[in-house]
Parts: structure tokens; C-alpha cells; sequence
């Protein structure tokens, strides 16, 4: 996938957010002071699209607790890929039609496209622009941006301006998930208000005291019961905060250097992280005791990863025995 990030979600028959995929730029998440390196050009190849001409979108069946699985296995959902160099996100089933897409409309309001996820009734795309300094949602039937947050191409903490947005996520009360990174803030926006609804940590203060303190957080992931899972880069720290803000546990990833977007596995025990690093490697560990259950840590070869930037399980894939199929993909 070259330096796009892809995120697996649904087509209108199929609910959003169940499977993952990612392969990020090695450069585009961490803060400079952390990793030697240069981003891309944030405006890429400018405005492209494939030029195909797409089907009518089917009807809304579904929804994120629910999926409902169009294709057979490995395989049962579409796949939303951030395209973040040709500035644009498509739709790829799983034969590989291109079925849904949305170029850029302004290559100053939207470029870069990094991470993307749908909300829980597939209507709306919540999208984060790392090196733009901003982010969308994207209505998914009228392929237009409905809400921007940040001022594009200007990094800031002043209210309404960001500084390397990370992740996305609409939450189920309408409510914006985005991890700030070099702000070392995470925040919870509402759309309604324009307004910053809870912010964890502070800019200027980077270091780990959650939630008042966070360092250089990149992931914030959205668990089914409401409450947050942060990722830290600095020092690997995974935390679970609930929504009021109270820490459930935090915990040093085990042999991770640099910890990508940590998601729960399928089953809701254990917390399974990519290190984006060269060689790279995928953990499955329990939190409690922060022994590791799985792993995916091969040092050469083809089979070795070069900073794999997201890492997930498969949803409804019918295997039969822990751990379920895991995606991986890097850059």
C-alpha cells in the first residue's frame, strides 16, 4: 500500500470500524524531537481520483456491534482506504472494485488524509489530517466535508487549532475523538458547539501523568463500554481513561519502543499494539500482569516489519482458536 494508511470499514450492507488495516508513513506520526526524518510533501499528488464510475449506494444495514458480513472469509468486509498521498479515500471490495470515493475538494482544506472511521450508523466519516493540522467529518452518501476542526496548514494549542492529529473517532453521542500529538493532548470535541467537550493532558507539559499529563500521545481508541484507550510514544504507556476521566489502569507495553494505535482484542481482555519500528512487531499482552500472550517478531527477511503503524483482529472470521486472524500492514 506504499505510504497510504488504510482502514478497513463497511459498504452501506456492512456496519463500519470491525476490521483494520494501516501502513502510515514512517515519518508522519512521531514529533521531531523523537525520530530523525522528514515528512512527505503533506500536498502529494494532488487532486486525484480513479475516474471510475461508482454504483449507487446501497441502503445502511447494520452497525458497529452488529456487523453484518458481505463477503466470505478471510475477507467479509470492504476495506475504506485513507489514500493520504493522492489526497482522497476510496472504497475496495474485497475483488478489488473500487465502489465508493472522495477526492479532495480543496487541496488546502483537505490533504493528507491519515486516519478514517466511520460513526456507528455508517453515515458520517470522522477524518484526521496529521500534517495538514486538522480535522473532517465527511458526510459518506453526500461525499462532502460537513465539519473541520483546526486551521489547515497552521499548527497551533490556541482554541481551534491543533498540532499533528492522530486517529479519529466519532463517538457514539455525536461527539470528536482525536489524539493531539504534539499538543500531548487528547481531546473530545463536539461538533454541534465547535468546542474543545474534554482535553486530557496539556501542550507544553509532555510527560505521563494521566489524564492531567500525557507524552506525545498517538493513539485514542474508542472502547464498547465508552471509556478510551491512549497510547503514549514516549515510553510506551497504554492507559485506560473513562469518559469522567478516571484512570482504569496504565501500563508500559511490554518490549514496545514506539506503541501505534493499541486496540482491544476481540473477546475485550487483552490489548494488541503494532511497534512502528525497523524491525517492527505485533504484541498481544494482558494489561493486568503485562505478560505477553502473542507476538509477531520476526528480525530479517520478507517477513520482517518495517514500522507497522496498525495491528488488529479480524471480526467473524470463524476461527476456532485464540488469537482470531490479525491484520497487519506497514509502511
Amino acid at each position: 500500500m506504499g505510504s497510504t494508511r488504510a482502514i478497513a470499514a463497511f459498504l452501506r450492507g456492512s456496519p463500519p470500524a470491525a476490521f483494520l488495516v494501516a501502513a502510515a508513513v514512517a515519518f508522519a506520526s512521531p514529533p521531531a524531537e523523537l525520530v530523525k526524518g522528514s515528512v512527505d510533501d503533506p500536498k502529494g499528488a494532488g487532486v486525484v481520483s480513479s475516474g471510475v464510475v461508482l454504483p449507487a449506494i446501497p441502503p445502511v444495514s447494520g452497525n458497529r456491534k452488529s456487523p453484518v458480513a458481505s463477503w466470505g472469509k478471510p475477507l467479509p468486509f470492504p476495506i475504506l482506504i485513507a489514500d493520504r498521498r493522492n489526497n482522497r479515500l476510496i472504497e475496495v471490495t474485497p475483488d478489488k472494485r473500487i465502489v465508493w470515493e472522495f477526492p479532495t475538494p480543496n487541496l488546502t482544506v483537505y490533504s493528507g488524509n491519515e486516519d478514517v472511521n466511520f460513526s456507528e450508523d455508517g453515515r458520517l466519516l470522522a477524518v484526521s489530517e496529521e500534517d495538514n493540522y486538522d480535522v473532517h467529518i465527511v458526510d459518506y452518501e453526500k461525499r462532502e466535508i460537513t465539519w473541520t476542526y483546526g486551521v489547515p496548514e497552521k499548527k497551533g494549542s490556541a482554541p481551534g487549532y491543533l498540532n499533528y492529529p492522530d486517529d479519529a473517532h466519532l463517538l457514539s453521542d455525536g461527539k470528536f475523538l482525536t489524539a493531539d500529538i504534539r499538543n500531548c493532548r487528547v481531546l473530545i470535541i463536539d461538533p454541534k458547539a465547535n468546542a474543545i467537550a474534554t482535553q486530557w493532558g496539556k501542550p507544553g507539559d509532555c510527560r505521563h501523568d494521566p489524564p492531567s499529563r500525557l507524552a506525545y500521545p498517538n493513539g485514542a481508541t474508542p472502547l464498547e463500554n465508552g471509556d478510551i484507550l491512549v497510547s503514549e510514544i514516549r515510553d510506551a504507556w497504554i492507559t485506560r481513561i473513562t469518559r469522567e476521566g478516571k484512570v482504569v489502569w496504565s501500563v508500559k507495553a511490554p518490549g514496545i519502543r514506539y506503541p501505534s494505535d493499541a486496540f482491544p482484542t476481540v473477546d475485550g481482555r487483552h490489548v494488541i499494539v503494532a511497534d512502528f519500528w525497523k524491525p517492527g512487531r505485533v504484541v498481544i499482552f494482558d494489561p493486568a500482569t503485562r505478560k505477553v500472550l502473542w507476538q509477531y517478531d520476526v528480525r530479517q527477511g520478507e517477513a520482517m516489519l518495517d514500522h507497522p503503524s496498525l495491528a488488529r483482529e479480524l471480526p467473524g472470521t470463524g476461527t476456532s482458536s485464540w488469537p482470531t486472524t490479525c491484520a497487519i500492514a506497514w509502511w
